[in-house]
């Protein structure tokens, strides 16, 4: 999907390359969450006027594309159904795995409903390991039961 929110990640990754930036040193200069701000600048999330604005300070933005910061994403726009990427695809795969098991246990333990997406953060963290460092990554999302009418 070549929309302007993709544009804008395009030249915000290459800024942030240019100025050896981490995405924890823009999201502290933001003041949001790394996770957060890292969705937002890839066009996954929308801004509120002064994140945008210390945002399009940081990366040189015109005023178009602060915008662009603050307008609401088509979320979930990967290329592809099923992603090709082989770290973005191992989540798939997850899914494919333990989505049943999930859907199972989260679903004993809270009854009828679903995880938020909305209500939700995420936090992701590297975790020590002699055999290999491990990434955690924790997500906590509000139970939302479905309404009965």
């Amino acid at each position: 999907m070549n929309d302007p929110k993709t544009q804008l990640a395009a030249k915000i990754i290459a800024v942030k390359k240019k100025k050896n930036w981490t995405w924890t040193q823009i999201a502290e200069r933001i003041g949001m969450s790394p996770m957060w701000t890292t969705a937002a600048l890839l066009g996954q999330m929308s801004m509120l006027e002064p994140q945008a604005k210390i945002a399009a300070e940081m990366f040189g933005l015109s005023a178009d594309e602060m915008q662009t910061l603050m307008d609401i994403p088509y979320r979930g726009s990967l290329p592809t159904a099923v992603p090709t990427d082989p770290l973005i695809y191992r989540f798939y795969e997850l899914i494919q795995v333990y989505g049943t098991t999930w859907k199972e246990l989260i679903q004993e333990e809270f009854g009828d409903g679903i995880m938020s997406a909305i209500d939700f953060d995420m936090e992701m963290d590297r975790k020590a390991d002699p055999k290999g460092d491990r990434v955690k990554i924790t997500m906590s999302g509000k139970f939302l039961p479905y309404k009965r009418y």
